[in-house]
């Protein structure tokens, strides 16, 4: 039986071939679970006024703060799931 550890890195192989790209919402939901679950609490400075897209992910993943990376990781494995990767 896989740990969760390996289900997460298996997940997040298996986002780079999903069989449709995800809408935004769903992409930053992934970017955010994935930084959460492989790194703990947002870090660093949020980015500039005029990074919207750098802004709209640290704020996704600021969201997160304190659940933790188990939590995120399962959370992560599900979301592909749902979106159809296979791992």
């Amino acid at each position: 039986m896989s740990t969760e550890n390996e289900l997460f890195e298996n997940a997040a192989a298996a986002a780079k071939s999903l069989p449709e790209r995800p809408d935004d919402n769903a992409l930053l939901e992934l970017y955010a679970l994935y930084k959460q679950g492989s790194g703990g609490d947002v870090s660093g400075d949020k980015p500039g006024i005029f990074d919207f897209v750098g802004a709209a992910k640290y704020e996704a993943w600021e969201k997160l703060r304190g659940t933790s990376e188990e939590d995120a990781q399962s959370r992560y494995i599900e979301l592909i799931r749902k979106l159809g990767g296979e791992f």
